[in-house]
């Protein structure tokens, strides 16, 4: 019968009995292994069936092989049973599993997330599968002013919650992402006043606004990593998607105007950049189980997102 120590090696239980008739290891083991100095038949693990951290020389090529926890046989029942504790650690001997994008940085990682959210035919990394009808692509795009409002409204709402929370925090996370220059507020503010300027007029935050804003102020307070989701989300989103839709309305409905919403002061590459490396450098003191729960966030701010942008049909 074999016992298996910490480090793989099956030592005999025969072995173990010739150490408690004699105290020496047995003279047919290699010179290697040899150990002259008696065994002093005292030793707990003589006393007692139960084994403790009880440990030999050993071959050069291993390094103090210790058997834990070792039950001996007993006689009355005649039964066998052993129990061996690996000191070496499971994380050491595997390899440590790599998340997609992790590579290049946490920000890749919610990137690769975002676009799996995507149906195919938004984007060629999509694998959404639409079965609700509100995800099917649109047939016919037929957007309308009212709607556009409602939905620039709402969009007020959720960067006014946004920024606020970002720039009255003293919170260390959110304090890195002051005054990027991402900011939305101020620009839809002075695209709002153009259209009452122009007789529109201008409605009230919608249910799904409200609804949006209250979440994200919910999520500041209690979990940063999910805001963070959102706050990435949202500015990353509309600086690539987002400019993409407001030419299309723009083209539909406004005369080809370029609304200050899609503008920025700036080069934007520039400053998504540095908001990446604000964003990289936050995630490097989260925990992968923080950074996971960031990433599983990132189906609940699509959801959001989404209901919003649809108002520009509606």
């Amino acid at each position: 019968y074999n016992i298996k120590t910490e480090l793989g090696v099956c030592v005999p239980l025969s072995l173990l009995y010739y150490f408690k008739r004699t105290h020496r290891l047995p003279p047919f083991l290699p010179s290697t292994m040899a150990y002259s100095a008696p065994i002093s038949p005292s030793l707990s693990f003589f006393k007692t069936p139960q084994l403790a951290r009880f440990s030999f020389p050993f071959s050069p090529l291993y390094s103090s092989p210790r058997i834990q926890n070792l039950s001996l046989p007993t006689m009355k029942n005649k039964t066998w049973s052993s129990s061996v504790v690996v000191a070496a650690t499971a994380a050491e001997k595997q390899k440590k599993k790599r998340y997609p994008g992790e590579s290049k940085g946490f920000v890749e990682e919610m990137r690769f997330v975002a676009m799996r959210l995507h149906t195919k035919e938004q984007a060629k990394e999509g694998e959404k599968e639409t079965k609700a009808p509100e995800e099917r692509p649109v047939a016919k795009w037929e957007p309308t002013v009212e709607g556009y409002l409602r939905f620039l409204v709402d969009s007020k709402l959720v960067y006014d919650t946004l920024e606020e929370i970002i720039s009255q925090s003293t919170f260390p996370t959110y304090a890195e992402f002051k005054n990027t220059g991402l900011e939305r507020a101020e620009k839809l503010d002075t695209d709002l006043k153009w259209f009452k300027e122009q007789g529109y007029e201008i409605p009230e935050p919608t249910a799904t606004g409200k609804k949006y804003s209250q979440y994200l102020k919910d999520l500041a307070d209690k979990d940063p990593p999910s805001f963070i989701c959102h706050f990435y989300n949202i500015y990353f989103a509309h600086s690539a998607g987002g400019r993409m839709i407001g030419r299309k309305v723009a083209e539909r409905i406004l005369d080809n105007r370029e609304l200050e919403f899609y503008k920025w002061d700036g080069d934007l590459s520039e400053l998504l950049q540095n908001v990446r490396e604000k964003l990289n450098k936050v995630a490097e003191e989260w925990t992968r189980e923080e950074k996971n729960h960031c990433l599983e966030e990132t189906e609940k701010s699509f959801k959001y997102s989404g209901e919003i942008l649809r108002l520009i049909l509606s």
